[in-house]
């Protein structure tokens, strides 16, 4: 299980990935197609076109960190895509590697502050 802080911003990329690929090759995915920086500090999640695979590409205070996962049986479920990319939160992706599939989870309702006029 990996451990993410709620204020880590995590994008998926839409469309399946060519795994073989290694850091530079990721990196180069994430600004050509996803349109971020890599040394953002941002996870940037990337599946292969069986889902049974994810690498999660990040940079850890002095250099690029890969994170990769196989499974042994089943696979990733992402949400829908609404473009290149999707944006999760921490809590999603940490059910997501625990195998749970969010399309058939349903959310509450909870509380939740009004955005405050005139701040952005």
């Amino acid at each position: 299980m990996i451990n993410l802080p709620p204020t880590v911003r995590i994008f998926l990329a839409a469309e399946p990935t060519d795994l073989r690929k290694g850091f530079d090759g990721l990196a180069a995915l994430i600004t050509g197609t996803l349109g971020h920086d890599p040394l953002s500090g941002h996870l940037f999640v990337f599946r292969n076109r069986r889902g049974d695979r994810l690498k999660i590409l990040y940079w850890d205070r002095d250099g690029l960190a890969l994170w990769y996962k196989r499974l042994e049986r089943g696979t990733f479920r992402f949400p829908a895509p609404a473009g290149q990319r999707v944006e999760s939160r921490p809590p999603e992706m940490a059910a997501t590697l625990e195998g749970i599939d969010l399309r058939a989870a349903r959310r509450q309702r909870r509380f939740a502050l009004p955005a405050a006029v005139g701040t952005p």
